[in-house]
């Protein structure tokens, strides 16, 4: 069958590969479930591994398999799978166990090993291929009637895991009700992080860099957030007016921007951070200052990256939710499909085509 494949440490090698079919076999204890591959979404990950950033294949094997946001069908279980049948929709964690306690306990996805497992990404292939068989553990059941916007199910999870954090902590002060919240960054993640954000209720002003009118700032004002341009209006001055904010969520890419957060959270607020940013630059910050806020207003700060399976459960529930009251949203962000894997050239040309992209994604297979 067909894949979309790199070879690690080679930038630019992104090719179609050839894999075997596999089995519900292939899994211990009867636990097998074989998925027929439908969506799969990218991102700027799969864009670093196609550049050699990082990425390792399995072990034996030349080339890593791409693809870490699935949407699929499951096509046959093992005799050990009682949660799952065939013809249900499915998408698949990425992150798999490893050595570490918290590996033991279903949370791989806090490992403190140093090496990790993650499909499509380090040690494990991608979902950019026609089939795939996993343990039941790591396959989560979508509804139906979710199936057009399932592929997003994964980029939510980081929200999901980050939002989660934040309410955890935060029963350190017994009662916490966050009212008022800034997202920075209006891409994928910004966008859905915006959207879990009204569901629960916040008021929220969503900073990006662009001015408006274009699709992202529409998209954040049909859920009655507020959208700034901080070209229009730097952060800082911007927040001087809206802000403080119970939770502000990072979601830039562009690390500087991490010490103006700290400064525009509020006492007693969580600053979660989702960009995850490689290199060497180097910012002044007033570092008194900052450091005095944080101790004195009781402020946390806190990443977040991967997900378990407790937090793509509750991102099904919240796109569940979003369907139920902002009707086709969702579906707006799907921006850019290429349509089968042997125009896999399409996906990483979207990926660097700059504003107007939200999300790039293979269809497959036919819904």
């Amino acid at each position: 069958m067909k894949a979309v494949a790199v070879i690690p440490h080679k930038s630019g090698s992104v090719h179609l590969a050839a894999l075997a079919k596999p089995n519900v076999e292939d899994i211990p204890n009867g636990r097998g479930v074989l998925v027929k591959v439908l969506r799969v979404g990218v991102d700027g990950t799969d864009k670093e591994i196609n550049a050699a950033e990082y990425g390792e294949a399995p072990p034996g094997e030349s080339f890593l398999v791409l693809g870490h946001e699935s949407f699929g069908r499951v096509e046959a279980v093992g005799p050990g799978v009682t949660e799952l049948r065939p013809g249900d929709h499915v998408v698949a964690t990425v992150r798999r166990p490893g050595t570490s306690l918290y590996d033991r306990i279903g949370l791989s996805d806090m490992t403190t090993d140093d090496v990790y497992y993650e499909r499509g990404i380090n040690l494990r292939h991608g979902f950019l291929t026609e089939h795939y068989v996993d343990d039941a553990d790591f396959i989560v059941k979508v509804p139906r009637m979710l199936k057009e916007v399932g592929v997003l199910l994964e980029p939510l999870t980081v929200v999901e895991k980050g939002l989660h954090q934040a309410f955890e902590i935060q029963r350190r002060m017994r009662i916490w009700r966050p009212r008022k919240a800034a997202v920075l960054g209006a891409g994928t993640i910004g966008l859905l992080a915006t959207l879990a954000l009204r569901l629960r209720g916040l008021q929220v002003t969503t900073f990006a860099k662009y001015p408006k009118p274009d699709l992202n700032s529409d998209l954040i004002e049909s859920l009655g957030a507020g959208y700034i341009a901080t070209e229009v209006r730097p952060l800082l001055e911007a927040a001087k007016g809206d802000g403080p904010y119970d939770i502000v969520f990072e979601a830039t890419g562009y690390s500087p921007i991490v010490f103006e957060s700290m400064r525009i959270l509020g006492k007693n607020g969580v600053l979660v951070l989702a960009s995850v940013t490689g290199g060497d630059r180097m910012v002044q910050v007033p570092a008194d200052k900052i450091n005095l806020e944080f101790v004195l207003g009781n402020k946390v700060m806190v990443g977040t990256v991967n997900a378990n399976r407790g937090h793509f459960e509750m991102g099904v529930a919240d796109m569940a939710q979003a369907e139920a009251e902002y009707p086709g949203w969702l579906k707006r962000l799907l921006t850019h499909p290429v349509r089968g894997l042997e125009n896999y050239a399409d996906l990483f040309r979207h990926l660097t085509s700059g504003q107007g992209v939200i999300k790039v994604f293979c269809e497959v297979a036919e819904l």
